[in-house]
């Protein structure tokens, strides 16, 4: 029987591994875990809850960080022992088994270094995104409500919570547009490349003719607002209505007003929030995605200012980012970086890790 010879692939995933040893350096994240569980085992921590989450979230994060990456460099020590039991013994199980580990240890190596990309101003942040119909009447409300379910099917394969905070229904089907968040670390550096015109082609089911219609929906997203962090929203810059909120088809969910509508007067932003008990919930989580989108502005100003590029985040998307194509084929791409899979009904699953690993390096690439 001949011998497994991995060998050069193995030291291809050791050098891969160095490399991202070196930019998440163990030893100061050991530090830093040290420094937090310091902070987390002070006595009076929890009086202040809004920082005792955030230290216990960050501790968190940095605990399995670090259990990741030194994970990966045990299991390659233990990929190198697999495969020289396996030839010298001859054993085609164990040969098989090692092939298999190799193309496991790959992919987890792949998405490590993925996330060492993620370190823009607020990528470790979590993230609040908001889709809305655009051009194709029905089925772009259809479209809007099928990408919603998309990312909250992503998030439940991930164990991340969706929390919903806003949906206007459409009056036949779908949604005009939702917002929701995911308060869980690092998920704005990834959805962030979500963010832009997703195009639907397919064989409409709301046309009597049964022709090929093309939908559009926009999907936004912007860092969500630490709670510690404060931006000054002066109460003469807001105005806010209250409402009853509503359901599929306009349809009254709520016989008192606890939908609040806040709009930011010197902006023009408009943020609705519906789907909490009452109308003081509803105000609070309103002003946080306020905040969220304000952020997000002043981010963007502070970038084209560094770049001299005004308005250049947002032309960097396009206007048609990805196309799911359900008819005459079946193909979803990324028309920025050229990923693409022919299972569209996986991808409206939640199967998007390939199309967000992609983007996070192609992102990279054009910042290099």
């Amino acid at each position: 029987m001949a011998d497994l010879d991995i060998s050069e692939r193995i030291d291809a995933l050791r050098k891969t591994y160095a490399d991202i040893r070196q930019v998440v350096a163990p030893e100061a994240l050991t530090a830093r875990i040290a420094e937090l569980s310091e902070q987390a085992a002070e006595p009076g921590l929890w009086e202040d809850t809004d920082r005792a989450q955030k230290v216990t979230s960050q501790l968190s994060h940095a605990k399995a960080q670090l259990g990741r990456v030194e994970r990966v460099g045990q299991r390659l020590d233990d990929l190198e022992v697999l495969v020289e039991l396996a030839n010298e013994e001859g054993d085609t199980a164990s040969q098989h088994e090692a092939e298999h580990e190799l193309e496991s240890l790959q992919k987890a190596i792949d998405d490590l270094e993925v996330q060492t990309l993620l370190n823009g101003e607020y990528d470790d942040r979590g993230a609040v995104v908001t889709i809305r119909a655009g051009a194709g009447g029905v089925d772009a409300a259809d479209f809007a409500e099928m990408l919603l379910r998309q990312y909250s099917r992503w998030a439940e394969h991930h164990g991340f919570k969706v929390n919903v905070l806003d949906t206007s229904y459409a009056e036949e089907a779908g949604i005009k547009s939702a917002t929701f968040e995911i308060a869980e670390p690092y998920l704005y550096g990834k959805l962030s490349v979500e963010a832009g015109t997703h195009r639907l082609v397919r064989m409409s089911p709301f046309n009597s003719a049964g022709k090929r219609q093309t939908s559009f929906a926009a999907v936004e997203v912007v860092p969500l607002v630490e709670p510690t962090e404060h931006i000054d929203i002066p109460d003469s810059d807001i105005r806010v209505d209250v409402f009853r909120s509503s359901g599929p088809g306009g349809q009254s969910v709520n016989t008192t007003d606890s939908a609040v509508r806040i709009t930011h007067l010197p902006t023009g932003i408009v943020v609705s929030c519906q789907n909490e008990k009452s109308q003081i919930q509803n105000r609070a989580a309103a002003l946080r995605v306020l905040q969220s989108r304000l952020l997000e502005i002043r981010r963007q100003e502070e970038e084209a200012t560094k770049k001299g590029l005004a308005g250049d985040i947002k032309a960097s998307w396009g206007d048609q980012m990805r196309s799911y194509v359900l008819a005459p084929y079946q193909m979803v791409k990324d028309l920025r970086t050229g990923y693409e899979v022919n299972n569209p009904d996986d991808v409206f699953d939640g199967d998007l890790d390939g199309f967000i690993s992609a983007g996070i390096r192609w992102r990279k690439g054009r910042a290099e």
